[in-house]
């Protein structure tokens, strides 16, 4: 991920309050040990709205929690759209702040995608577009509490996805040979070792538990790909766009594993 506007779009769980462990729902699964319902603190949220089991998450069973991300929206939602003042000192904001909180989030999901294009040389021919559509979606982005729980993002995302995929497309154009699509394509656990997949159409494509070792996934588009427990160990990921910090979360790797500038690697992959 580019830096610029790296503070804003990165969570920052020491400014939020906690809002993704209360405001979002999840069911008991191999993702989440129990069961929550929107707007009902986990029981690991401390009074200091940090995670009681932040650093051991995947042992406790909640691995979910690990490959979530916000986009920054968290702080936002707490620091801007409701002034600091947190839904414990003030419960009477709190079920809109949680209705809130989730389209902040996609909004700030947007703006990670074209403050990342903005960043594209190649892309240089949309950046008066891209740069606009920033300005819309970051104005949108301040709107009072009552303004953004009545947002439909739908036609927000409807204007912003033409300059991503054209992003997209001159982008990969430099890949060599002619660009492939497979984009939303079912490969669930499909064995694609060593796959030639450099300047590939992957957005949406359904990649869970695929084999994906020593592939070549450089200058692929990743956009809204489903990478969880693919094997990306070996695999190059380089230039790889709008790839996110939660899908590298999802999957599994390995130190040979080569990833974009400004990605950290996961934890639990291997040495």
């Amino acid at each position: 991920m580019p830096d610029t506007r790296e503070s804003t779009l990165r969570g920052d769980c020491a400014n939020c309050f906690g809002l993704c462990c209360v405001a979002l729902p999840f069911a008991k699964s191999a993702d989440f040990a129990v069961n929550k319902s929107s707007g009902e603190p986990c029981r690991n949220l401390q009074e200091d709205f940090r995670c009681g089991i932040h650093t051991r998450l995947r042992p406790s069973g909640f691995q979910g929690c690990t490959v979530y991300d916000c986009f920054g929206a968290g702080q936002q939602v707490s620091q801007v759209t409701f002034g600091g003042v947190s839904w414990r000192e003030a419960p009477e904001t709190a079920r809109q702040m949680y209705e809130v909180f989730p389209v902040v989030r996609q909004l700030h999901e947007l703006l990670r995608y074209l403050t990342e294009a903005l960043a594209l040389p190649t892309a240089r021919p949309v950046h008066a577009e891209l740069r606009a559509a920033l300005a819309r979606v970051e104005e949108l982005t301040g709107g009072t509490p009552d303004a953004l729980e009545k947002l439909d993002v739908g036609p927000v995302r409807a204007e912003v996805n033409p300059l991503l995929l054209r992003t997209s497309e001159l982008v990969r154009a430099t890949a060599g040979g002619r660009p492939k699509s497979r984009r939303g394509a079912d490969l669930i656990g499909k064995r694609l070792r060593g796959a030639k997949l450099r300047g590939t159409d992957l957005r949406g494509a359904l990649l869970i538990a695929a084999d994906l070792t020593g592939a070549d996934l450089s200058l692929a588009d990743l956009i809204g790909a489903d990478l969880r427990d693919a094997d990306l160990s070996d695999a190059d990921l380089t230039g790889a766009l709008f790839l996110t910090q939660p899908q590298l979360n999802s999957a599994r790797g390995n130190a040979a594993t080569r990833l974009p500038e400004g990605f950290d690697r996961p934890a639990h992959w291997t040495a």
